[in-house]
């Protein structure tokens, strides 16, 4: 008897780590979407999010990890994370196909219906610092922990361009990067239904790129009848013509040290996904070309990025390049100008979170969107300040904390 129970025993410890690894192979779900499964995000790697990764992330941030321990919802379940790659299209090359990838994180709850949250990142230096790599990205584990630990499934496009996407990053790119979250949703539904699994109420957030990705998406998702619960933002950039000008024209000591590395990787990307060959060299220093052509094609680092440009936009582009924003009326500030995520009536619950010493998204900025839906009637957007210290990844911790409770009071009321 105490054999077999060893034996049992034994069984059972295989069974739970066989289940815990990783699949090497994806699994065909139909001939657009596949998955595989990356690993478990057990509750003990589920709390160091909270503190040994937290403090990592909030470093040389103007607050501290202290100032957030303990506001975070204590993991409750352990979570599955299944990379998906999935068929979409390039909207500006006329619908040319594209093979993307994403992350579906499930918690495992024993439950067949959960909500969901589609979380749309940042701006990355690094090809592989998006969703479907969670150990490389700390904003997709902060929405690990904090979200699916508690029952939401959180699903995450990487964006044309970054992981094993063999197109040029499409860096703040209106269409493709609306289309990429939208196909992603789609291939995030076909793996539940393949896991039998029922898609509960639909939420979205986003920081920084992923702010105005974000807004693009609701509005997207808004012209599609696709109900969306509510919605969040963390420094959203959603005036495009605004933020680039301000940037371009008008330096502040507060602005972020990256900012010439943002707007290379954008002008790079407009190069590309807009066809303007050649444009890049017309906006960047001779000097600095060579250099931020290999940063765009990720050969590179950022470290050595701007060891050779500097820290300000203003000594990194050609000054008849800065000029146009006098008048704003080249095809660069067209592209700005229709690049705008804000100007529609929106009908989503929103809240739109802003620092108040934000390094990359000015104040104005931030709250225009908030301010232009009630203009135009629509009372439903809300801005709300992070916090009179909060700067960029201030604002985003915030956001993470905060939104979970007024999303989980739509769950009360359905």
């Amino acid at each position: 008897m105490r054999k077999t129970n060893l034996t049992l025993v034994l069984f059972l410890i295989v069974l739970a780590i066989a289940n815990a690894q990783p699949e090497k192979e994806f699994t065909s779900i139909s001939s657009d979407v596949k998955y595989q499964l990356i690993g478990t995000y057990n509750l003990a790697r589920l709390t160091q999010v909270f503190n040994k990764d937290l403090d990592d992330f909030l470093a040389s941030s103007t607050m501290s990890s202290a100032d957030f321990k303990g506001k975070f919802a204590t993991p409750l379940y352990p979570v599955k994370l299944y990379r998906v790659e999935y068929r979409s299209v390039v909207p500006e090359y006329g619908n040319k196909p594209a093979i993307t990838t994403g992350l579906v994180a499930i918690p495992e709850t024993g439950l067949d219906y959960m909500p969901m949250i589609s979380y749309q990142h940042g701006t990355v230096f690094e090809k592989n610092n998006c969703p479907s790599q969670p150990d490389e990205s700390m904003e997709t584990r902060m929405m690990i922990a904090q979200y699916a630990s508690q029952g939401y499934i959180v699903i995450g496009a990487d964006y044309f361009g970054l992981a094993n996407s063999d197109l040029p990053n499409a860096y703040l790119i209106l269409k493709s990067s609306e289309q990429a979250c939208v196909d992603m949703l789609f291939a995030a539904q076909d793996l539940l239904r393949y896991k039998k699994i029922k898609q509960g109420p639909l939420f979205l957030h986003g920081w920084s790129q992923g702010g105005w990705t974000n807004m693009a998406f609701l509005r997207k998702l808004e012209s599609l009848n696709i109900p969306v619960t509510a919605a969040g933002t963390a420094s959203a950039p959603a005036e495009v013509f605004g933020t680039m000008d301000r940037w371009l024209n008008n330096y502040q000591p507060i602005d972020a040290v990256y900012l010439p590395a943002c707007l290379s990787n954008f002008i790079f990307a407009l190069e590309y996904y807009n066809q303007m060959p050649g444009f890049a060299a017309t906006a960047i220093r001779p000097e600095f070309y060579p250099t931020a052509k290999k940063f765009y094609e990720w050969k590179i680092s950022w470290t050595d990025f701007r060891k050779i440009t500097g820290d300000t936009v203003q000594n990194f582009f050609r000054p008849e390049f800065l000029a146009t924003g006098n008048s704003g009326n080249s095809a660069f500030w067209e592209i700005m100008d229709n690049s705008q995520v804000y100007k529609w009536r929106c009908k989503t619950p929103l809240t739109m979170y802003y620092g108040e010493k934000d390094e990359v998204v000015p104040l104005f900025i931030a709250t225009l969107p908030s301010e232009f839906h009630k203009l135009i009637g629509r009372n439903t957007t809300v801005a709300k300040s992070a916090g009179a210290n909060a700067d960029h990844r201030a604002t985003y911790t915030t956001s993470v904390i905060y939104l979970k409770p007024w999303f989980d009071g739509f769950l009360k009321k359905k």
